[in-house]
């Protein structure tokens, strides 16, 4: 393959999305023949925020890939785990990616190497450059390679500052861009009066799927002649190939390496002829061979269009394609239809194969969300781009009323009519839960028609109305729509109905869930001191964040002590785990921890009673603390540390530094363990920071780094109002929406006393 350096690499014009893609094309192939790939791509951030596309790709057929043309940036695949982390991905073989990413191999299951890069300049983040190769079982990614991935990530993420700078657009819209190999050639001419000898059909493809020769007896089986198919992709010359039925085979040849054979049945020009097909990669192209055949029962039949069948309770045909009256007369459509194969529709097998792809990524990626509105936002990324839906609505169901709990494409207000309405009531959401049958309506005159007064939000469109039911129990419904009027092949419904019953169990699972945690966060709210004491020469503020991801509500916790000594106990600390369980264990230290203070304990006294307590209360628990006792009036410290991060501290002059308590092992582990004090002394005006882990852990960045980025806030933060300060500290975490820890912070301020 020639290098993109070369002018004929990428398309010689001049508006700025084809600089764009210029530059994109270039790394592409000069990333893949950097590591020994055979095929490379690059994915750039979209406008729609958290949405990557696929911007170009090279080295396989583009048509192959399109369920991965789209990608959401909170999915469990290594290309959004490359761009949310910052961290490059190297997956040497099919094994390393299951153990890691067991969704890419469920849609991908051959044996493959894939290297994912994430192209980043400074704190701008582009995208993603993505190489696969040939798997390399057992043997990891070199470090040569990976530098040299590394380069090319660096050299593309300096050509798109440069684009950006000279005001080309770095943001990709649209489709992706093939870059194409040299023509392929049609080889020596010794080889092709052999080939043409044989009685069976030759065509030489190029990696892309280009074909290059083809031999006599392919040409008399085709009807089509040399220089019609030459120079043409596969599946533009011979559409009937293109049907999704057989894309699966096709991604195995071009991936794996190894032969592929398969049944096809042709289209317009042999209809219902049966082939055998046979697939022979190498490095350099596929061989591919045809062979007449008679029909094996196991072969995948091609969607024919369906016959008009009227729905039994709305009276909607099933079969039409367009919501249109079947009993209307269209020459043109009738020719059409008589004309055009199933296997032509290329654009309809595309998305079929999407659709077909969609049920195992939408089951997987349910399998990981854990909320309701987790749920609901995983149907909306996987189950809308798979139909062509524009229109998302889920309703729950809550003592024989149905609730909106999510929607989307809708117009503002327009669902709120609907939220709460009985079981009692005739609509659409309403009756596909009560009969637990599908309702499938492929205009919005079809729907109008069998629901007389329905209020709707588009005079165009289809919608489909699926009930969601989970081991028999009612959950809700949940209606998908579109844009334009639609059918709904057979196949479709099935997939659907399939999937409806998979959000319905998750969504049953979620509300489970969403339970658990709002007794976790009651209990956490009741546990968390509501008030802080108020002291001379000292003021104290206190902040606490549940998490946003998982189980929501964990261990962190906080408290001010008023001993009775005088001094003031400052404590913070992170228990294992989320839920109620580590809120309640929470409660339990907490309590511990006040008590032993409240005695006059001394601060490794406390320290170490509180960790014998957590080792017979629950063994195998855990948790880190920090305990500090400050004297108000001189602004002496007394300090232990059982695992938890160090504090900062901000001087009177701005000045900020991690301090660096001496400190123990975390409670809960060594009955036997001990805990040093170290001692320090806070000046009027100084102000000091506790804080748990979840305020300063980002995945795939260091802790220490999070820890210098809350310094840095800090010490450019104003010292009072403190509570501002706190505000302030804790204002970044707060608009995160994948925040996957709790937070708690408490703020110390000596504001008089001795100097």
């Amino acid at each position: 393959m020639a290098r993109a350096d070369d002018a004929g690499a990428a398309p010689d014009t001049t508006d700025a999305r084809d600089a764009t893609s210029q530059v994109l094309a270039r790394a592409a192939v000069n990333a893949m023949e950097a590591v020994g790939g055979y095929a490379a791509g690059v994915y750039l951030r979209s406008p729609t925020t958290g949405l990557l596309l696929m911007a170009v790709f090279t080295g396989l057929p583009l048509q192959l890939f399109r369920p991965w043309w789209r990608m959401q940036v909170n999915r469990p695949y290594p290309i959004a785990e490359a761009y949310r982390s910052g961290q490059a991905v190297h997956l040497p073989d099919a094994e390393s990616a299951m153990s890691r990413f067991p969704q890419l191999m469920a849609g991908l299951p051959f044996p493959f190497g894939s290297l994912y890069e994430p192209v980043t300049a400074g704190t701008e983040r582009f995208g993603v450059l993505v190489v696969l190769r040939e798997a390399t079982p057992g043997i990891p990614v070199g470090t040569a390679d990976r530098e040299r991935l590394r380069t090319a990530a660096d050299r593309l993420a300096t050509d798109l500052t440069a684009l950006a700078a000279a005001g080309a657009q770095t943001l990709w819209e649209g489709d992706p861009v093939g870059v194409p190999a040299p023509p392929p050639e049609a080889g020596a001419e010794g080889a092709r009066r052999a080939a043409d000898r044989l009685a069976q059909a030759v065509l030489s493809l190029d990696r892309e799927g280009r074909i290059g020769y083809v031999n006599t007896a392919a040409e008399d089986l085709l009807g089509l002649d040399g220089p019609h198919l030459r120079g043409r992709l596969l599946w533009e010359a011979l559409p009937w190939l293109g049907h999704p039925a057989y894309e699966d085979h096709f991604r195995a040849g071009f991936m794996s390496g190894e032969p592929v054979h398969f049944p096809a049945r042709r289209g317009r020009h042999a209809p219902g002829q049966w082939l055998s097909v046979d697939l022979y990669p190498a490095a350099d192209g596929v061989t591919l061979t045809l062979g007449t055949s008679a029909k094996p029962a196991y072969a995948p039949e091609a969607r024919a269009r369906p016959e008009p069948v009227a729905d039994a309770d709305t009276g909607v045909n099933a079969g039409t394609d367009a919501g249109l009256d079947p009993g209307a007369d269209s020459g043109a459509d009738a020719d059409a239809e008589a004309d055009v194969d199933a296997y032509a529709d290329l654009d309809a097998s595309a998305d079929e194969a999407t659709a077909l792809y969609r049920p195992v990524a939408l089951a997987i990626a349910l399998t990981e969300a854990v909320t309701a509105r987790q749920v609901s936002a995983v149907v909306t990324e996987e189950l809308l781009p798979a139909f062509g839906g524009r229109q998302l609505a889920i309703y729950l169901l809550d003592e024989r009323h149905l609730h909106l709990a999510w929607e989307t494409g809708f117009p503002q207000g327009f669902l709120n009519r609907f939220d709460g309405v009985s079981l009692d009531v005739r609509l659409p959401g309403v009756e596909t839960l009560t009969t637990g049958r599908p309702l499938f309506f492929e205009s919005m005159q079809h729907l109008a028609a069998a629901y007389p007064g329905i209020p709707l939000d588009a005079d165009v469109g289809a919608r489909a109305f699926l009930p969601l039911i989970a081991s028999g129990r009612p959950v809700g419904s949940c209606i998908l729509g579109f844009d334009s009027p639609r059918g709904f092949s057979p196949e479709e419904r099935t997939v659907l109905t399939a999937l409806a019953g998979l959000i319905a169990q998750a969504l049953a699972r979620a509300r489970r869930y969403d339970s658990e945690v709002e007794l976790a966060r009651g209990l956490q709210s009741a546990l968390l001191p509501h008030r802080l004491p108020v002291r001379e020469h000292v003021d104290t503020v206190g902040r606490y964040l549940p998490g946003t991801l998982g189980m929501d509500v964990g261990g962190d916790w906080y408290d001010v002590v008023e001993t009775g000594s005088g001094l003031l106990a400052l404590v913070i600390g992170d228990v294992q785990g989320h839920g109620v369980a580590a809120a309640a264990t929470m409660g339990q230290l907490r309590s511990a921890v006040r008590a032993f203070a409240l005695s006059g304990s001394t601060p490794e006294q406390v320290v170490g009673g509180t960790n014998q307590l957590l080792i017979d209360l629950d063994p195998g628990q855990f948790a880190s603390c920090c305990y500090m006792l400050l004297d108000p009036a001189s602004g002496s410290v007394t300090a232990v540390r059982a695992g938890h991060p160090q504090p900062l501290l901000r001087h009177p002059d701005g000045r900020t530094e991690v301090l660096d308590l001496a400190g123990g092992v975390v409670l809960g582990i060594d009955p036997e363990a001990s805990y040093p004090v170290t001692e320090l002394r806070l000046t009027t005006g100084s102000v000091l920071a506790l804080y748990t882990d979840g305020l300063v852990e980002k995945p795939g960045l260091d802790i220490d780094a999070g820890v210098e980025r809350l310094r840095t806030v800090l010490e450019a933060a104003r010292p009072s109002p403190l509570t501002e300060t706190a505000d302030r500290l804790i204002s970044e975490a707060g608009s995160t929406a994948d925040r996957p820890d709790d937070i708690a912070l408490l703020l110390a301020s000596r504001t008089g006393g001795d100097p």
